[in-house]
């Protein structure tokens, strides 16, 4: 079996080589241990449903300790498309929204497929985006890209509309976990939990802001929407929480479960030391290829043969727009960037 990498005072199985968080996170051994003990549970018939709540209730305070903002303003959903797809539907006819080339479309087609009420997706460089968001009706775009890990320039974007009603909503997916984030002001934000969150995919946790909830319409409403889920299961008339929570959908379990271990997790370590972690292998590893500087801990490798050389070698990366991308999480280190460095040169 494959030893254990201890990081952070969790141990990660797989992590040697693993420069793919990007794609899907690594998860630590004692959601692992979890996650058995439960589908042990499962098998034998002795699982106890009502026990996820506790753990969707954990993943909800994690993700607002981990982005600074109210738990109340926080949801539960099970894919960023999904869950920004209830803003989506909830801006005016005509609304005209701003992003940037080469977006994930999971962030953007929620907004395009409003086209039938005239809204209208505007794709500007980040420059330009960060610049002018003040002249349309909603900013639409990733805190740091999928492709090639670029960062937006949020100080920015934040003067530029304060104090107008340019709607921000900031998709942070490729951010949180690894980075630290300033999203109090933001009015909507987004993550699914498999990336840099290390839970298992179907789950995404949403924010939205005073201003914006009372637009949205809960249009997924369900049982566990209720303000005590397990006394609305049966029955009218509508009677949904009065926070946040009327916005979310039943939870998957195994992937509930997930979210409220390695949310609270992630959230008690110092930030600033797992961001300086994860930016200082990913900026050696861009001196030592004489690539652009970039905070970023995703690194986009203009390389031909980079994928075959990785392949061989045993490093587990992706290709994306064209390039070979990497990440660099809490479970890297030195081993694996000079074993990276040593491949290419080789």
């Amino acid at each position: 079996m494959t030893a254990a990498r201890e990081a952070f005072g969790a141990e990660f199985v797989g992590a040697d080589g693993f420069l793919n968080s990007p794609t899907y996170g690594l998860p630590p051994r004692f959601l692992v241990d979890a996650l058995h003990d439960c589908i042990g549970s499962w098998q034998a018939g002795t699982m106890d449903v009502p026990v996820f709540d506790g753990y969707v209730r954990d993943g909800r305070a994690g993700y607002a300790a981990l982005t600074g903002l109210p738990v109340e303003s926080v949801l539960m959903g099970a894919t960023v498309s999904g869950v920004l797809g209830l803003v989506a539907a909830a801006i005016p006819d005509g609304s005209r929204a701003v992003t940037l080339p080469g977006e994930f479309t999971s962030t953007t087609f929620p907004f395009a497929a409003q086209a039938s009420r005239g809204v209208t997706v505007t794709e500007l460089p980040a420059d330009e985006l960060v610049s002018a968001a003040a002249d349309f009706d909603v900013v639409v775009a990733s805190l740091v890209q999928s492709a090639n890990g670029a960062v937006l320039d949020m100080d920015t974007l934040r003067r530029t509309v304060a104090g107008t009603d340019t709607l921000t909503v900031i998709d942070i997916t490729q951010a949180l976990g690894w980075k630290a984030v300033d999203v109090s002001w933001v009015d909507v934000t987004a993550a699914a939990v498999y990336k840099w969150l290390l839970a298992p995919r179907g789950t995404a946790w949403m924010s939205l802001s005073e201003r914006i909830i009372g637009a949205v319409t809960p249009h997924a409403a369900n049982w566990y929407a209720g303000e005590d889920p397990w006394q609305t299961i049966y029955g009218l008339p509508l009677r949904l929480a009065a926070d946040a929570r009327r916005f979310d959908i039943s939870p998957t379990w195994f992937s509930a479960l997930g979210s409220g271990l390695t949310l609270p997790w992630l959230a008690s370590l110092d930030r600033g030391e797992v961001e300086s972690h994860a930016l200082g292998l990913a900026n050696r590893l861009r001196s030592e290829l004489e690539l652009p500087p970039q905070d970023s801990a995703i690194v986009s490798l203009p390389i031909a043969d980079a994928a075959d050389k990785l392949k061989q070698a045993g490093i587990r990366a992706s290709v994306r727009a064209g390039a070979v991308r990497v990440g660099f999480h809490l479970y890297n280190n030195d081993n694996d960037l000079d074993r990276l460095v040593d491949t290419l040169a080789g």
